[in-house]
Parts: structure tokens; sequence; C-alpha cells
């Protein structure tokens, strides 16, 4: 058995998330007690009772998301589960890879939460509320959603910001572009092709101030070479060295999330279960339309992770 842990990204998130998990295993709760003194306030209050308004804002959503992850990894470490030989690989959806790096030892779990609150307030305020777009194709391939997007830019932005696999592309830019490439993928038969509900127009060129403000805050952070390989959203492959890291993170801000060729490279490499560590089963609904039979554990509650730790625990096979 070859495993790969995968993180979510924005959009996972959920009051109540982690609640249950600092309630329960001390380890856990002193994840969210390190987030809360690293960002000088108490982000675990917003987490465990909202308002969800608050907890949707991008800075709050993307550090309140790699908390329960890292709860959920820290809880796994103090079982002896991981790090451990057959997790081969680890991966994460646009903030998520944050949390995989923490994960992996390459990023001080402050350092995360300090980063995903700069990088989250950055994004916000690169392109101004309503000014900026993102659109699910749910049908078009790859191909096709950029030929969409190459035509519905107009000399406007649009660009495809997520390939997240099993036909479903996300686009994103300026508002009139993005509901123009909407129009498009109607016409050309798209199953469905609607607005996204998020607060800026993420993985595209406008946000470019973004990727400024990030190039500066990753070079005063120290990064180290994780102790399994990250495989990176943007070259949709596994990275170790820890300046590329770094570059990489700044490059992704801007660039295409490469989800379904990412997927599809760990099952190349031999990856035969993917486990979703952190808020919601996204990551592995796509798991299992991106690689036929793929199998999947999703480990984001005390439950789940009591349900999982044999089957995690197990030495790999040959």
């Amino acid at each position: 058995m070859t495993i790969a842990f995968t993180f979510p990204g924005q959009g996972s998130q959920a009051v109540g998330m982690g609640k249950a998990l600092a309630a329960t295993y001390p380890e856990a709760r002193a994840v969210f007690e390190e987030v809360d003194e690293a960002l000088g306030e108490k982000l675990s209050n917003v987490m465990w009772e909202g308002p969800a308004e608050a907890l949707t804002l991008t800075e709050n959503a993307q550090p309140a998301l790699m908390a329960v992850s890292l709860a959920v990894i820290r809880v796994l470490q103090g079982r002896g589960i991981y790090p451990q030989t057959n997790v081969a690989y680890v991966a994460g959806h646009s903030l998520g890879e944050y949390s995989a790096l923490a994960s992996a030892g390459a990023l001080r779990l402050s350092d995360a939460a300090k980063l995903l609150r700069i990088r989250g307030s950055a994004m916000q305020k690169a392109v101004a509320v309503g000014v900026g777009a993102m659109a699910a194709l749910i049908g078009p391939d790859l191909a096709s959603a950029r030929k969409i997007a190459s035509e519905a830019a107009a000399g406007q932005v649009c660009d495809v910001a997520n390939d997240n696999g099993a036909g479903q592309v996300v686009v994103s830019g300026d508002r009139a572009a993005v509901e123009r490439a909407i129009e498009l993928a109607k016409a050309l038969g798209a199953k469905r092709a609607i607005l996204l509900p998020v607060s800026a127009p993420f993985h595209c060129a406008l946000m470019s101030p973004a990727a400024k403000t990030m190039e500066e805050a990753l070079r005063a952070v120290e990064f180290t070479s994780p102790v399994v390989p990250l495989v990176a959203n943007v070259v949709a492959g596994p990275i170790s060295d820890p300046d590329e890291i770094r570059r990489r993170l700044v490059e992704q801000v801007t660039s295409m999330v490469r989800w379904r060729e990412s997927i599809s490279w760990l099952a190349d490499a031999g990856v035969d279960l993917f486990v979703e560590i952190g808020s919601g089963k996204v990551l592995s609904g796509l798991a299992k339309r991106i690689v036929s039979g793929a199998e999947t554990l999703t480990i984001g509650t005390p439950d789940d992770i009591d349900a999982a730790a044999e089957r995690l625990s197990r030495p790999p096979i040959g």
C-alpha cells in the first residue's frame, strides 16, 4: 500500500470544524492555540462559533483550514502513523499546499499560519470587490476550457484557474470576461457553467500584486526539505528543494492549480490510497473521478481518526 496525503483548499471550511478534535486530543488543541498565538487573535473562536461570513473571509479561511489539517496530522503523529514509509507523497489544493508542507516538516506551523493570513489578505486586496469573478465549467476538458477562456477574454483577463479533473474546470478573471466564458461554455454544450461564490478571482493574472506580496513574505521564512516529497500545483510533479518550493509558491498565486494532473501523476507513481486530511471531502470525490478505482479516506474528526488508524498503521507490502 502506497499512500498520498492530500490537503483541501478554500471552500471546504465550515463553522465548527476542528472543535471536536480540540476537545478530544490535547495535541490537536495545541495546534489551534499555536495558530491563535501566531496570528495574535482567537481564530479558533471564529472557526468554532462563526459567524460563517467571518470564517469565509479569505484571510480567515486559509489559516483556519490549515489549522484543522495540522491538528489531524499531530494526532496521527502521536499515534506513530505519520510520517511512515508508505506515506510516499503529500499534495495540497491551492492553500492546501501550505498545509502539506507544514505536515511534512518543511514549514513551521506558526509560519504557515502567518503566511496564509498574508496570502489571504493580499489576494483579497489585489482586486476590488465585484471587479473579478470565478466560474466552474462542468463538462469541457482542459483544452476546450482554455479556448473558451481565450475567446472570452476579449482584451480582459480570463484564465483557467483550476483543472480539477473529471470535466470540472474553473476560470478566473475580470467579471465581464468570466460571464462571457459562462455563455460560451453553455453555447458549446457544457453541462453547467456557474459563477462561484468567491470574494476574489484567484489563480489568474489579476493576482500579480498578491504574488509580489508573497514573494517578499516567503523570502523571510525558513524552509527545509520535506520528509516526503510535495507534488506541487504548478508543476504537477514532486519537488523537495527549499528554494524551488519557495519559488513555486509564488508562481502558484497566479498560475493554474494542476490538480487533475497531480492526482494522475500520483496514481502513475503507485499511490493506491488517497487520504484527505482536514475539513470536507472534496478532494476524495475528485480522486475517485480522476483515477478509476481509486481508494480514498477522509480524516477530519475523531471518528475518522479511529476508523482510519488501523488502516494507516499497516506496514507497506513488498
